[in-house]
């Protein structure tokens, strides 16, 4: 089978995950700016989760473009990687409404760094499904950025019960390293049509 079912599929299940998402954005009470100073720490860990979703959703399209064939294997791993995104809204709000608590940072991370496991889960079985001569490997070398997060998220975890503040802004920091589109892939794509 191709990859074109498990990337729509897995569109599909991250535009649901943003629509729940700003679902939990409230309207502010009073017409007045200062209304919305309460809802600032929804709204930041909003955009953080949001662009954390955006993240996936980008690398995994680039990740799939790699992938000339679906396995069983390739299936179940991508549902664990939509599982751990699932949880984002959960941790999002909860994160949001505690945001000076320690627990609801570091399980945000955890769920973060999950995610993370799954997605290099993902890219190995699309690597292993392809052999010796797999664009993925070629592309992603020796990623360095994906074996930083893992770290960086182990931090913020840590982080959490010392700052919340400070464990948000190490996620914060990961999101930033992932920001441009990992161009790596994209290369190798382009390389191949020439």
């Amino acid at each position: 089978m191709g990859s074109s079912r498990l990337e729509a599929f897995s569109d599909g299940v991250i535009a649901i995950l943003i629509t729940i998402m700003v679902l939990e954005l409230k309207v502010p009470e009073g017409a007045q700016l200062r209304a919305l100073i309460p809802q600032v720490p929804l709204f930041l860990n909003y955009a953080l989760s949001f662009l954390y979703l955006g993240i996936y959703w980008n690398n995994h399209h680039h990740l799939l473009h790699t992938c000339n064939r679906v396995t069983g294997a390739i299936l179940w791993a991508n549902l664990h990687l939509l599982f751990w995104l699932s949880l984002i809204p959960v941790t999002t709000a909860w994160m949001s409404e505690n945001h000076s608590a320690s627990a609801p940072s570091a399980l945000y991370g955890v769920d973060l760094l999950l995610a993370a496991v799954a997605y290099f889960i993902l890219e190995r079985l699309i690597m292993a499904a392809q052999g010796h001569a797999s664009l993925l490997q070629q592309a992603i070398g020796r990623d360095r950025k994906g074996k930083l997060s893992p770290l960086l998220y182990l931090c913020g975890i840590v982080a959490a019960y010392w700052s919340p503040a400070v464990s948000q802004g190490i996620y914060l920091l990961v999101a930033l390293l992932w920001l441009v589109p990992d161009r790596r892939i994209e290369s190798v794509l382009s390389s191949q049509k020439h």
